[in-house]
């Protein structure tokens, strides 16, 4: 595509440096990715500046740069593009140059502090029941098809994003699920996602150290709401699929001119379950929706869980997917990995492995653990560093007011000290019973080697993880892995 066809979409003309209309290749945000012909666009993050890397991307072929201030380096003769928000150029570049590839797709965005990953796969395989040709960008991994690549963030940086979604057009899936993160909201990066439906699973405590405040978080959040349109597309519905138990709804119901679907199980709403019973082999409910009423069993545990199950639910019907459909997908779902993970070696106890790394997450499967307990629940949990430290009292609080054996450790330190990362939870918990082991290894092994039968342990904060951020070096780090090879040594005892 020609620079001049490019900046028709970004409203803005080359200032710096003599113009030339050269023929853009790809769009970039890393120098180091830059070769002949590639646009590169100067992104300020945390801790790099690209507007420093400009000469670089130069030297390495950039036909032109996009950048928020005139470049006080030799850039070759690069034309240079001065934008107001360089971040809001690139969603936008992107956009336009993989030819606007969201509006072939129905494009389903989840968005809430807890349970995107796991309403993302129901929603992934409710649909394919169905016959669609599913996408799916999340925490874990970007899957086109049968076919997974790796990813860094939660949602990624535009370029990739519409990168994903151009390829999804050419291997012809029709729908696209996503977790939508409040940094991507906040940050821009999903502009130019032309979402279809977007879902709300809650609100709950996190990421405190980039929002500041809860009404920020929930602000970031409504973006994802907020962007879906005003205008009411027959052809083309937009809808909001929103969590009726929770109060940040009534704030995102404001916001949206979609039409709404409500799911819950408190307050009354679209879709609800009703007569919840939960044991350790799965769930059972009356899913009760606009569309028939059906008594289900899913081998999911946990009510947190059938929040999941009913906001999949709704998607899946505001969609228009038949409901004989859906609840036959919901009764076939299994679980996603390291959310409430069960790790079997023949050992006479339950070890479950979970992403809870919030207040509220840790609570919930706590609870869930607790009603499974007849002995001692022990649970081996951390805080990572470089977060929210108002998190750690609260984390040390619940796992000491729920579990018997509550186990504080490392979680991804990354550049704070482990041991001062422990103090900060351990403030939370003065005078009161727990175990505090740094070594995130020794912490599992220590729970495993003292549970018996009757009792339960549960290692959260990583659960798919397969990585323990230490300083500035990553290690190999399975919570799975570990728990194995301490119930493997517990059995040879």
């Amino acid at each position: 595509m020609k620079l001049t066809k490019l900046l028709t979409y970004l409203m803005a003309e080359p200032v710096q440096n003599d113009f030339h209309d050269p023929d853009i290749t790809s769009i970039e945000m890393d120098s180091r990715e830059v070769r002949k012909g590639s646009l590169f666009v100067c992104i300020k993050g945390y801790t790099v500046d690209g507007h420093d890397f400009a000469q670089k991307a130069a030297e390495n072929g950039a036909a032109a740069i996009v950048a928020e201030k005139e470049l006080d380096v030799d850039v070759l003769d690069v034309p240079v593009i001065i934008v107001r928000r360089s971040q809001r150029a690139l969603s936008v570049l992107s956009d336009a140059f993989y030819g606007q590839p969201t509006k072939q797709l129905q494009l389903i965005g989840i968005t809430g502090t807890n349970g995107k990953t796991s309403t993302t796969h129901m929603v992934d395989e409710i649909f394919k029941k169905a016959g669609r040709q599913t996408g799916l960008i999340g925490t874990m991994y970007i899957k086109i098809g049968d076919e997974t690549f790796p990813v860094k963030n939660t949602t990624p940086e535009s370029v990739t994003l519409q990168k994903t979604f151009k390829k999804m057009n050419d291997e012809h899936v029709d729908t696209a699920i996503m977790e939508v993160s409040s940094h991507a909201l906040s940050l821009g990066r999903v502009h130019g996602c032309d979402y279809d439906i977007a879902v709300f699973t809650n609100l709950t405590q996190d990421h405190l150290d980039y929002h500041k405040t809860m009404e920020d978080y929930r602000q970031a959040k409504s973006l994802l709401f907020s962007q879906l349109g005003g205008s009411f597309n027959h052809e083309k519905p937009k809808r909001a699929v929103l969590n009726a138990d929770d109060k940040a709804s009534a704030y995102f119901e404001k916001v949206t001119a979609a039409h709404i679907l409500t799911y819950g199980i408190e307050n009354d709403a679209d879709v609800m379950a009703k007569q919840i019973e939960i044991s350790a082999q799965g769930t059972s409910f009356e899913l009760v929706t606009p569309k028939g009423t059906k008594q289900i069993t899913v081998s999911l545990v946990g009510r947190f869980n059938v929040y999941n199950v009913l906001a999949a639910a709704a998607t899946a019907i505001a969609a228009g997917l038949p409901f004989d459909t859906i609840a036959s997908a919901l009764e076939e779902l299994q679980g996603v990995r390291g959310r409430f993970e069960l790790v079997n070696h023949n050992q006479p106890f339950p070890v479950v492995v979970d992403y809870a790394h919030t207040p509220d997450s840790l609570e919930n499967v706590l609870n869930t653990c607790k009603d499974m307990t007849e002995g001692k629940l022990f649970v081996v949990v951390g805080c990572g560093g470089d977060r929210d430290k108002t998190k750690r009292p609260k984390m040390a609080e619940i796992a000491v007011r729920i579990a018997d054996e509550p186990i504080f450790t490392s979680d991804n330190p990354r550049s704070e000290d482990p041991l001062a990362i422990l103090r900060d939870m351990e403030r939370g918990v003065e005078g009161t019973y727990y175990h505090s082991i740094a070594n995130r290894e020794q912490a599992i092994f220590f729970a495993i080697a003292n549970a018996k039968k009757g009792d339960v342990v549960l290692i959260a904060g990583k659960g798919h993880e397969t990585y323990q951020q230490i300083g500035n070096e990553t290690f190999d780090f399975d919570d799975a892995e570990v728990a194995g090879r301490a119930i493997v040594e517990l059995n040879k005892k």
